[in-house]
């Protein structure tokens, strides 16, 4: 938790810290370069649509799930480091601990601030005891000019504490100004005061530092870039584009078998949700919103489109799940227990099929307005 600069006290403290964390330093400040260097698991992949939603096949379980790092997070924490020449598994070890990488729950991380006055995935102090660090108002337009480590790192015209990238990016201002190229310990301290902290953070530095921990494929908090690229050169209907915005403003949420929100979602109550929040009201489960349609064929498949799979409870002829398409072979999906809501590609898990929810008959008006026909004939109903 970013909070204000330590006392002549917590300076002492720092001492021991150092001591006690000499062994993880000797190789946390080495390593990270020469990973950047060998194109392997640690090298930057930037933030493009493909290093953040990573290959079709869905993760494998793993003993230490918990050493994960989501991959939009982690193409977030590898560049943003390098532009700000911040050894990128500190960034990460904070987020770690801070939010576990956007996918805690707890107040503060997705909206408000904690007890403290941090906000957001790496918990950057708005308020509060913890000061404001993150300068202006939480959420600010980028051209306003504040006394704070406000950033704005996707481009979006907005410094908001709660977007991953731009908390980030503050986050690494944050440690730049308090010497974290010449004192890693001193300046994750000035984070925040615990001594306890301060190992917590270099534990998980360290461990990614040497490749310990997996990629998660599933995407667990908004990725921006994916969201633009995959509506890029499309006409999306308003209705279809505020599904979407629903969908992805549960980025990160956990799933659950039956809920509809607010705080879990399961495939079908996710997609439902999405398209209530847009004037539409399709049916409850993936079985009925397939029967519902209309059919699409996959050369046709537009944003907003609903995808189908067999699923571990369905058939081919009842799909057992369901994903909102936003385009350029991605979908927003309630995979699984233990999967928080996610971007992911689709295209080679075997679908079941696409439908059309919003092109169905019960669904033709929005707010008293006609939704416009489909640039192309879609198939009829199986």
């Amino acid at each position: 938790m970013i909070s204000g600069p330590a006392g002549h006290g917590g300076r002492r403290r720092v001492v021991v810290v150092i001591a006690v964390a000499a062994v993880l330093l000797a190789t946390l400040l080495a390593l990270p370069v020469v990973m950047f260097a060998s194109g392997g698991l640690l090298a930057v992949t930037g933030t493009s649509c493909t290093s953040t939603t990573g290959a079709a096949a869905e993760p494998t379980a793993s003993q230490s799930a918990r050493n994960s790092i989501p991959a939009s997070y982690l193409a977030l924490f590898q560049s943003i480091g390098a532009e700000y020449d911040v050894p990128w598994v500190i960034l990460a070890g904070i987020g770690k601990v801070e939010s576990d990488d956007g996918q805690s729950n707890l107040p503060g991380v997705h909206s408000g601030a904690n007890a403290f006055g941090a906000a957001g995935p790496m918990q950057i102090g708005i308020g509060g005891a913890a000061g404001n660090e993150w300068g202006g108002a939480p959420v600010h337009p980028a051209s306003e000019q504040v006394n704070g480590v406000a950033t704005d790192a996707n481009g979006d015209g907005i410094a908001s504490v709660y977007e991953p990238a731009d908390a980030i990016a503050g986050a690494a201002k944050y440690l730049l100004a308090h010497g974290v190229l010449d004192n890693v310990a001193q300046a994750i301290f000035a984070y925040n005061h615990l001594e306890s902290y301060v190992q917590a953070v270099l534990y998980w530095a360290n461990l990614y530092a040497q490749g310990g921990y997996t990629v998660s494929q599933a995407s667990t908090a908004s990725a921006p870039q994916c969201l633009v690229a995959a509506s890029e050169g499309t006409d999306v209907p308003v209705a279809v584009q505020t599904a979407i915005a629903y969908a992805e403003e549960q980025l990160g949420k956990p799933y659950q078998w039956g809920a509809t929100g607010p705080d879990a979602f399961d495939c079908s109550g996710l997609v439902m949700m999405a398209y209530r929040a847009a004037g539409i009201d399709i049916p409850r489960t993936s079985q009925q919103q397939w029967a519902f349609g209309p059919r699409v064929s996959s050369s046709d498949v537009q944003p907003g489109d609903l995808v189908f799979f067999a699923g571990a409870d369905g058939t081919p002829t009842a799909p057992g799940h369901v994903g909102l398409v936003i385009g350029k072979g991605l979908m927003i999906e309630a995979y699984a227990t233990g999967y928080p809501i996610r971007i992911a590609p689709y295209a080679d898990r075997d679908p079941v099929g696409f439908t059309e929810p919003w092109a169905h008959p019960s669904a033709t008006t929005v707010g008293g307005r006609s939704l416009p026909a489909r640039s192309s004939t879609s198939p009829p109903l199986a």
